[in-house]
């Protein structure tokens, strides 16, 4: 399936903005759903292809109106994603029922996928990489509405006989990044010229740039199995440290990182890497950007 219109909540984040370009390059017309009086709209690319809808996840009922129409539904909004908000358990009890709005205004719509932006924080604490069979045990309230949200509009999909898909996506970075994230926090912190406060940074992590999580989304929307769940990720893991310190190299190298000057977040998995597999062979997605090279393109663009 070739996407020539999508709608997109959550559009003007690094893993929204970024897709919003990808398929307006392609040619595609894209309905971008974003905050009300937003100051990240800025993020977004201007283009004659490009539609912008202000409204909150809450009302997304509102936008039947209009009669968008669209082949794909891009669902990657939520709210309270940081740590402060991750187990309010009310606030993450609202995501699931946004969750199951978006897909009645992508039944409106007539799309013919619809695929939701999920979690690493689904798996909880885990050991091995993480393929579409790995058991699911969340311990944040974050991750708990996850992954009722992901079975929750599965089953919706089902009986309007629309094609489901699931994007585990694990730890993202690059333009239009929250500034509360680490590689966001370590580039301001270097470029400022001081010292970087972080954990032990033991665990092994898998990083992966905006721009492939877009093509990740785009190869999933036309080509992913219908009720499959894929995780997202470069498929190569590391020790936290060493992206850390990659980021140095590039940012500042003159700057230092004390380890253990910060506690661990209470639910913090301590593995989590991406096994893309099958990914690849449903959608023939793989990752082009090392994280290296993503660290030089966002510097030179910001």
């Amino acid at each position: 399936m070739k996407i020539n219109s999508a709608i997109i909540t959550g559009a003007t984040g690094a893993i929204g903005s970024a897709l919003v370009k990808k398929l307006l390059d392609s040619g595609a017309i894209v309905h971008a759903i974003v905050r009300p009086n937003s100051n990240r709209i800025k993020n977004l690319v201007k283009h004659e292809n490009l539609f912008v809808y202000e409204c909150d996840l809450s009302s997304l009922t509102y936008l039947k109106k209009f009669g968008i129409k669209a082949d794909a539904f891009f669902h990657l909004g939520w709210e309270k994603t940081t740590l402060s908000g991750r187990d309010d358990v009310q606030a993450q009890l609202s995501n699931v029922i946004y969750s199951l709005t978006a897909v009645e205004l992508a039944e409106s719509a007539n799309a013919k996928v619809f695929v939701g932006a999920g979690s690493q924080a689904e798996y909880g604490k885990v050991s091995s990489p993480l393929n579409c069979e790995t058991p699911i045990n969340p311990t944040s309230g974050y991750g708990i509405a996850k992954y009722t949200a992901g079975k929750a509009t599965a089953l919706k999909c089902k009986g309007i006989g629309m094609r489901h898909c699931w994007a585990r996506i694990l730890s993202v970075y690059g333009k239009n990044d929250s500034e509360s994230s680490l590689i966001s926090y370590l580039i301001k912190t270097f470029k400022a010229g001081e010292d970087a406060q972080l954990t032990k940074c033991e665990q092994i992590w898998d990083y992966i740039y905006s721009e492939d999580v877009a093509d990740a989304l785009i190869a999933i929307a036309e080509h992913g199995v219908d009720g499959r769940e894929y995780p997202i990720g470069s498929g190569k893991g590391e020790p936290l440290k060493d992206f850390v310190i990659k980021v140095k190299n590039v940012v500042n190298n003159s700057c230092n990182v004390n380890f253990g000057a910060r506690e661990y977040y209470p639910h913090q998995p301590m593995y989590l890497v991406a096994d893309i597999t099958q990914l690849t062979l449903d959608t023939g997605f793989t990752p082009k950007t090392d994280f290296t090279t993503g660290i030089k393109k966002l510097i030179g663009e910001l």
